[in-house]
């Protein structure tokens, strides 16, 4: 590979490091042709953008970047793919469900909510991992809820004096 061509992939590796805010690395090899066409359909419709690079230009392209990633230099080893997402566990489920099916993708490494996570064991962690929508929708839920049993209550209240004057009126 020419020096100019893997410039050019280490910028746009260091442009990508840099417009996502959530990134993972996996293993992806030993993935049959059919298999690793469904993780990438899989990634496609989910808004996960999956790409296999050389760890040297990967590892360039992080040193070039603005996040600081240098706790992933030692999973650069073997075969490494790069999801980048806009939403922190949507690749964390992805990596699961694909590992019980299939026994790949294994998880390298990630980098979520401006932390570093690395080894397998970091996944389940990774999985519960909420997502900005689904914080704003605990939230929205908090804020509602004291309301909600507000009007119950005086619902409630109001049924049982209702019908304490019923039993009252039906008396005479």
């Amino acid at each position: 590979m020419k020096r100019s061509d893997k410039e050019t992939i280490i910028d746009s590796l260091t442009e990508q490091i840099n417009s996502y805010n959530h990134f993972y690395l996996a293993d992806i090899s030993d993935l049959d042709a059919t298999v690793t066409s469904n993780l990438r359909r899989t990634c496609f419709k989910q808004d996960v953008k999956l790409v296999v690079t050389k760890n040297t230009l990967l590892r360039k392209a992080f040193e070039n970047s603005d996040k600081e990633v240098q706790e992933l230099y030692d999973v650069l080893k073997g075969n490494t793919s790069v999801m980048f997402t806009e939403t922190a566990n949507i690749p964390a489920k992805l990596i699961k469900d694909f590992h019980k099916k299939h026994g790949r993708p294994v998880f390298k490494g990630a980098y979520v909510e401006e932390s570093v996570y690395i080894g397998e064991s970091q996944i389940e962690v990774l999985v519960a991992v909420k997502s900005k929508n689904e914080l704003i929708a605990d939230v929205v839920a908090l804020l509602k809820s004291p309301m909600t049993n507000l009007l119950s209550q005086l619902q409630s209240g109001g049924n049982t004096i209702h019908g304490v004057l019923q039993t009252l009126g039906e008396k005479e």
